[in-house]
Parts: C-alpha cells; sequence; structure tokens
C-alpha cells in the first residue's frame, strides 16, 4: 500500500475535474476522480481517501449530502468544498460540518493547496 496521500476529487464540470486532478498530480499526490458523488460513494474507494474535494452543488447527492453520508458512516475525511454559486447558509452548514476549506470557482491554487496541506496534517 502507498504511503501517498489520495485526494479524491469528486465534480460533475469535467473540466474543473481534469484541472483539480492535474493540479493535485503535480504536487505528487495520487488522485481518482469521480463525476459524482453516487460514484465516488459506489468506488470502494472512499476509505483509501485521505482528503475530499467536491463540488457543493451537483445532480443527485450535493457535496453537503456527502459530507453527510461519510459523518453517517463514522468516516472523518477531511472535506474541501468548490462552488461556482458560494451561499452563506451552505458554507455555515459545511463548516459546521467539519470542512477544511469552502472555496468559490474559479479558486485560488494557493488557497486550495493550503486546505490540502491543512487537511493531510489533521490528525
Amino acid at each position: 500500500m502507498s504511503t501517498t496521500p489520495t485526494i479524491s476529487i469528486v465534480d460533475d464540470d469535467e473540466m474543473v475535474r481534469d484541472s483539480t486532478d492535474s493540479l493535485i498530480r503535480s504536487l505528487g499526490y495520487r488522485t481518482l476522480t469521480f463525476p459524482s458523488a453516487e460514484d465516488f460513494l459506489g468506488s470502494g474507494q472512499v476509505t483509501e481517501t485521505s482528503c475530499l474535494i467536491t463540488d457543493l452543488h451537483m445532480p443527485g447527492l450535493s457535496g453537503l449530502d456527502l459530507q453527510s453520508r461519510l459523518r453517517d458512516d463514522g468516516l472523518s475525511t477531511p472535506v474541501i468544498f468548490v462552488t461556482a454559486y458560494p451561499d452563506d447558509r451552505f458554507r455555515k452548514r459545511a463548516l459546521e460540518g467539519g470542512a477544511i476549506g469552502f472555496l468559490k470557482k474559479p479558486f485560488d491554487e494557493d488557497t486550495l493547496l493550503t486546505c490540502i496541506d491543512r487537511a493531510l496534517r489533521k490528525p
């Protein structure tokens, strides 16, 4: 088993998913990408994920639904939300649910990397 952290990216926007994947891989992390929360949950890779980057608004399960499902399953996977439609109500719910970050698309790469560093240091 690799000691390289695995970052899973869940976003229904293929361009965002691919560009985020490319950025994260360029830093030496292992990445997994999924077009939906349902695909991620059914992948068998949930427990291998060191940090989850997820879109907030997606068809089917939303990012907040995904965060809740992980918590309900007893997982403390660090979550970073990205969204094109930031809303203080959703931001508050995400952060109260333990999110590491809540970023507006297009997000600043340095801010995302800071969130990932914080997520991977979290006990």
